[in-house]
This record gives C-alpha cells, structure tokens and sequence, in this order.
C-alpha cells in the first residue's frame, strides 16, 4: 500500500477528471492522498473536494511564490486547521528562485506559518528552493521542531536533509528522484533513514519516469517507491510500508 503526501487535485486539470484518477489510485494500491493548499481564496474550493471522500485530507496555508494573494493571520490559520479535514499547515516556506528581494514579505509570512502550526499543534508542509540557509534560519528562530513536518519535493543536499531532520521533519521525495540528471538526490535516497522518509507526486506536476512530461496524478506515487526501492535494493513494498506508516505517524490527525 502507498500514500501521496502531497498533491493538488484541486488544480483544474486534476479536479475535471477526479473520479478517473481514484479509480487509479486503487488500482494502483495508493490508498490515501494529501490535498496541499496554495492560496486562502481557493481553500474553500479544496475543502468541498475532499469532504465526500474519507481517503483524501487537506492543507491550509499560502504558498511562497503567490505574492498577491490575501495573507492569513496566524489566528485564520488555527481556526482552519481545527476541521477534522485539515491536518497540517502549508503549504509554507521560502522561494528564492523565481523571486527576487525584497522578500521580507515571504519571511513574515513563513513565520506566521510556523507560529499557526506551533499553536494548533498540526505540523508544517515547507517548501524551500534556492534558499535553504534562510529557512532553516527562521525554522530555527520559530521553534519549528516543536511541532516538525516534511520538507516537501526535496531537491536540497544531504546536508540540508540532516539539519531538517535534526529539527524533527521528514523528507519527501517527489518524481524527481526517477530523472536520469537527479543524481544527487538519488544518492540522498539511498542514505536517508527510512523512518524519516516519505513519498509524493506534487501532481499535476513533476510526473515521474515513465510517465515524465505528461500529466501527473496520485497514483504515479508507486513509480517513485519503485525507484527508491531499486536505488537501495530493497522491494517497493518495504518503501511503501514505511513510508505509509511514517505518513501517519506525521499526519496523525488521518485515521488509517
């Protein structure tokens, strides 16, 4: 059995075909998914998705890169999160890639993010990219490790990884780990901890081999425990058992 701890069945090209995609899904033995939240203004709309299907959970939060977008107080934050529904805050972090200083704006709202999380006892969904010093800075500064979370589509180095899990997280892997040039990060797979580790499409994106530049969906999760399993030598089904048992240790809000 696997889980995708991170997608967005939300986004119009997933949600047009969502009873097609949960058939796969249990064809392909994925039997929970994690629906992330990007923006306030569309989280009502994710909450309607995943209300009529006990397998599918949901985020609240913004994501770094939506710069004009209403910003949640940590008080909505809390008080969202309090649905049964909703079992973690994000998805939050810092992006230093497609955007360029000033971001003080971004920090304030990662911080707001990780005092939610800290207040209503849910952990933290973090997206870095092109800016892992600064947040494992503020994860530092905002008592992130109370709390803990997964460093979601982790493409960072091995030493990024062992700080993040120094501070109670996990680390997810997406379906980048399948691409030919992901070398680094395929090293990662094969060093990190089991117990620490965890598996995600981030659909509709970064569809992992053999199905890479086509539209991704939960279901394709079982291709990236494929390969993780192959880059460590052991059988998909031991990935999938401990990565489905570490995602509801985290999430521990989901009845499995």
């Amino acid at each position: 059995m696997y889980v995708d701890s991170h997608c967005h069945l939300n986004f119009p090209e997933l949600a047009a075909n969502l009873s097609e995609i949960l058939d796969r899904m249990a064809q392909n033995q994925v039997s929970h998914a994690l629906v992330v939240s990007v923006s306030m203004p569309d989280w009502p709309g994710l909450m309607a998705l995943v209300a009529p299907h006990d397998h599918l959970y949901a985020s609240v939060g913004v994501h770094p890169d939506y710069q004009d977008t209403p910003e949640p107080t940590v008080a909505q934050l809390v008080e969202s999160g309090q649905s049964e529904k909703v079992v973690a805050i994000g998805e939050t972090g810092l992006d230093y890639f497609r955007l360029a200083e000033p971001l003080e704006w971004q920090r304030e709202r990662f911080r707001r993010h990780i005092r939610a999380s800290r207040e209503s006892g849910l952990p933290l969904i973090i997206h870095t990219r092109a800016a892992s010093e600064d947040t494992l800075r503020i994860m530092k500064e905002e008592g992130a490790d109370k709390v803990g979370g997964v460093m979601h589509c982790f493409t960072e180095s091995w030493e990024v990884a062992q700080a993040a899990m120094e501070l109670n997280f996990y680390i997810s892997l997406s379906g980048i780990v399948t691409f030919k040039k992901a070398e680094d990060l395929q090293q990662l797979a094969r060093n990190m901890p089991l117990d620490r580790l965890l598996i995600e499409t981030d659909s509709p994106f970064l569809a992992p081999v053999p199905h890479r530049g086509k539209l991704n969906d939960p279901s394709k999760v079982v291709h990236v425990a494929e390969k993780i399993a192959d880059l460590r030598g052991i059988s998909a089904a031991e990935v999938g058992q401990a990565t489905t048992d570490n995602f509801f240790k985290l999430f521990n809000k989901i009845k499995r």
